[in-house]
């Protein structure tokens, strides 16, 4: 079963301009995240998808794919669709373009319950949450039911722990995904959603919807860098691990 991940990839930031041609060690991150996502067991492509002519130069200078899209799109996942509609591949994966330090092996991990459930259209992954963490709305939270399939997510405080409450049912979301390729297709023609605007999170259009999301458990805790003020701590990891 053919398999792509895609790198959407934009050069206007508003917290952070031109973050993919960041300086990492001698590498822009768009190739640390390439190089990484092409580490990837199952992977057989991978391809960057972006407007901005610059990160283009980029990917070609270190010999990566790359494919060019509308400066129109949304979303990144509106940008995903564009370059998916033009591949022949059963299973694409959407990898964030500022996480350097990601894990191969947590690629491999979202596509699995693809590969064993035929009729799930799409997964993701969570992660053990802080208890610090429970109240920031810039971690995004996850609940999951019996069988790993996400409940809700959530910027706000979920599941709500009344005196005695178990904090070990809060997830941290992680931001990979891994769809098929027809399912994307039509997510990204779906209507956006009542929830999913009052939460500013695309994944629940999907559940608003009435589709299904794994969501399996990792122990990989990504550095994404989203401002300045987190290049120290990738830096730091790239240089023990990178």
């Amino acid at each position: 079963m053919k398999t792509v991940a895609l790198i959407p990839a934009r050069y206007a930031s508003t917290r952070f301009p031109g973050k993919p041609l960041l300086d990492l060690l001698g590498k822009p991150m768009i190739q640390w995240v390439y190089e990484r996502a092409s580490a990837a067991p199952g992977i057989d492509e991978v391809i960057v998808a972006t407007d901005d002519e610059r990160i283009a130069a980029a990917v070609r200078g270190f010999r990566g794919r790359v494919e060019m899209t509308s400066p129109e799109h949304p979303t990144g996942t509106d940008r995903l669709a564009e370059v998916a509609a033009q591949l022949d591949a059963e299973i694409v994966v959407n990898v964030q373009g500022d996480e350097p330090t990601l894990n191969p092996a947590c690629i491999t991990q979202a596509v699995a319950p693809l590969l064993e459930d035929s009729a799930l259209p799409m997964s993701t992954l969570r992660a053990v949450l802080p208890p610090e963490d429970l109240p920031n709305p810039n971690v995004v939270k996850v609940v999951v039911d019996r069988n790993d399939r996400a409940l809700y997510f959530s910027r706000a405080s979920i599941p709500y722990l009344r005196a005695g409450g178990d904090p070990t049912l809060a997830f941290k979301h992680i931001g990979l995904y891994a769809y098929r390729r027809e399912f994307l297709l039509q997510y990204a023609r779906l209507e956006p959603t009542p929830l999913e605007r009052s939460e500013t999170l695309e994944q629940l259009r999907a559940l608003e919807h009435g589709y299904a999301i794994a969501a399996p458990l990792t122990d990989w805790n990504p550095i994404s860098i989203d401002t300045p003020e987190d290049v120290g701590l990738a830096l730091e990891w790239l240089k023990i691990h990178g």
